[in-house]
């Protein structure tokens, strides 16, 4: 990663000022509206003064909305701020992840057969999960001990790159009810999409009701949208199912994670 200028991580990272804006901003947008500036002071371990210093100056730049005393709100450009802050923050924990710590740590495969303790094994993904076993793999490790077939073992020194691609995400937007809700989707184009996914998520109740007409229960509602990311970062496509109105926040998250996508519209005309 090439640290620039306008580079969110490289600015956030570099400034304990920067570190303290967005902690400030986090804090307000969990307590808004009425935010007590000596709670955030005690968080941060900060002065109640540099609090109340560094709100001013986001209430100056448009981030954060005063409404009498002790009242903050943070705005859109506050959220959307603080939203490529923790994108970035994200992409470099899952570069730390994947890339550095995997070569200290023990990771946990599911064993593709009997294997002993000490035997080097083959290392690589396969329906979303990791998997150990005797033969040649572009990754491989040391098991740290013995595992029979489809037990967890733990694999240490692993080294080179586990042959793995992203899934695609397949976004399926419909209706809220005051347009019609799940009466107004093109069921057999919904049945189409869901029958080539590994994974189906619903947002929205007539989502979630538009599945079930379909004849498929979502395998996650409540969290779904970082459900679908975490199993397309597992090579899995994905389907989600979700209403308009949040149709787009979710395609700037997928853009903001990096994940590939498919736009299919199954409202009725």
């Amino acid at each position: 990663m090439t640290p620039g200028v306008k580079d969110p991580l490289y600015s956030i990272l570099r400034s304990k000022r920067e570190v303290s804006r967005l902690q400030i901003l986090v804090e307000i947008a969990e307590h808004q509206p009425a935010v007590r500036q000596q709670e955030i002071a005690g968080k941060l371990g900060v002065t109640p003064q540099a609090i109340s210093e560094y709100i001013r100056e986001l209430v100056d730049e448009g981030m954060v909305s005063a409404s009498g005393r002790g009242n903050y709100e943070v705005t859109k450009s506050g959220i959307e701020w603080v939203l490529a802050n923790a994108e970035s923050l994200e992409s470099y924990a899952r570069h730390i992840r994947r890339d550095i710590i995997q070569q200290v740590s023990v990771w946990t495969a599911i064993a593709a057969e009997n294997v002993k303790a000490g035997d080097e094994v083959g290392v690589y993904m396969k329906d979303g999960f990791l998997y150990a076993a005797k033969k040649p793999s572009a990754a491989t490790g040391s098991a740290i001990a013995d595992a029979k077939k489809d037990e967890d073992v733990g694999i240490a020194r692993l080294n080179g790159i586990i042959d793995h691609h992203e899934g695609v995400v397949h976004v399926c937007k419909v209706p809220r009810i005051q347009h019609g809700g799940s009466r107004k989707v093109k069921r057999d184009k919904l049945l189409d999409v869901i029958g080539k996914a590994g994974f189906v998520g619903a947002v929205g109740l007539e989502a979630f009701i538009a599945l079930k007409a379909a004849g498929r229960k979502p395998d996650m509602f409540f969290g779904a949208r970082e459900g679908v990311i975490e199993a397309a970062f597992h090579g899995i496509d994905c389907t989600i199912v979700v209403v308009d109105e949040e149709f787009t926040d979710f395609l700037k998250r997928l853009e903001g994670v990096g994940l590939s996508y498919v736009i299919h519209d199954l409202i009725v005309p």
